[in-house]
């Protein structure tokens, strides 16, 4: 079974081919005017999905050594994401999926996250997934494919926004969680300390606002007084954010006794977080799982893995599917 996967929620054109569980293609375009203004600007962003999509599937399809005829359905995000991105990539997969009268398989971005775990890893259930991003700080508990229950979420900014707004502070480039893992490389990570923020209301909750306001704080602090090395503030906070992700994790999977667990998202390519997770592995003998690093940021290759999970158990999506910025998960 061969899928078609297609992904334009925010600043990536991608496109990848999958056979059964096998990656074909990813081919991953990251647009690089958002830079200088510090963010993505979603009029720019559509713009030019629109001005690669065409050539950048064909690419994908060329990679993957197969004819558009092979295809045997379409998988592509419908939300979250931007609309103006998520209505290029879904009427361009609608299009495609009536001309040659296969099926069409919405995808939501958090279940293509999700996803990502299973390209090149076969995960067990029940399992605990903790999908950290730009837009999600989520704690999943897996029963099966099809059954869910979301136990933790963020109350304000998630993990990726607080590495890009951290970023900002320190005066930093965007996107903001390499820059900081970059510089972090050079410091200490112990060198200052910052509080880790706690939800009254639910103990397996996320929060970094505070954090962010921390830094700030801190940073202020240490231009007014003595010298002080940009590599430690960053690897001090870079600490902070990956121990309470990974603190408010160790709860849930002690909580619910499950010990399949599965790291998603984009934050979970940072190499410092994959590197004290594994501390948590050998305590608790853990089966973990993190992405390959290509497909932990926005990727075609998760959507296309998505949509062929679905596709194996016949559920499709109806042409009148439309594009939402906003799914909520709770």
């Amino acid at each position: 079974m061969i899928l078609l996967g297609i992904e334009t929620s925010c600043d990536e054109t991608s496109c990848s081919v999958i056979k059964n569980h096998i990656v074909l293609s990813n081919i991953v375009k990251t647009q690089q005017i958002h830079k200088k203004f510090g963010g993505v600007v979603p009029d720019l962003a559509s713009r030019d999905h629109e001005k690669k999509i065409v050539a950048i599937v064909y690419e994908s399809i060329e990679q993957a050594e197969i004819e558009l005829s092979d295809i045997d359905g379409i998988a592509v995000t419908y939300g979250s994401g931007l609309l103006g991105s998520l209505i290029v990539g879904l009427n361009f997969a609608k299009g495609l999926a009536v001309g040659l009268d296969i099926p069409l398989i919405g995808i939501s971005h958090l279940e293509g996250h999700l996803s990502s775990g299973f390209i090149n890893n076969s995960p067990q259930f029940p399992c605990i997934s903790l999908i950290v991003s730009g837009g999600h700080t989520q704690i999943w508990l897996i029963e099966n494919i099809n059954k869910f229950d979301v136990i933790s979420n963020t109350v304000d900014d998630a993990a990726g926004e607080a590495f890009d707004k951290g970023a900002r502070i320190l005066g930093l480039s965007y996107p903001g969680g390499p820059e900081i893992e970059k510089i972090a490389k050079r410091g200490n990570p112990f060198k200052y300390n910052f509080p880790l923020p706690e939800v009254k209301n639910n103990k397996f909750n996320f929060s970094f606002s505070g954090l962010k306001t921390a830094l700030l704080y801190k940073k202020n602090k240490l231009d007014a007084s003595d010298e002080y090395l940009i590599n430690d503030l960053a690897a001090s906070y870079q600490h902070a954010i990956v121990v309470s992700l990974l603190s408010k994790l160790e709860r849930a999977f002690c909580h619910y006794k499950v010990y399949n667990i599965i790291v998603v998202g984009g934050v979970s390519a940072n190499l410092y977080f994959r590197e004290c997770a594994l501390v948590l592995k050998k305590k608790y003998k853990l089966d973990l799982i993190f992405p390959d690093l290509e497909y932990c940021t926005d990727n075609a290759a998760m959507i296309a893995m998505a949509g062929y999970l679905k596709l194996s158990q016949q559920k499709y999506s109806d042409l009148s599917i439309e594009p939402n910025p906003n799914i909520v998960y709770e």
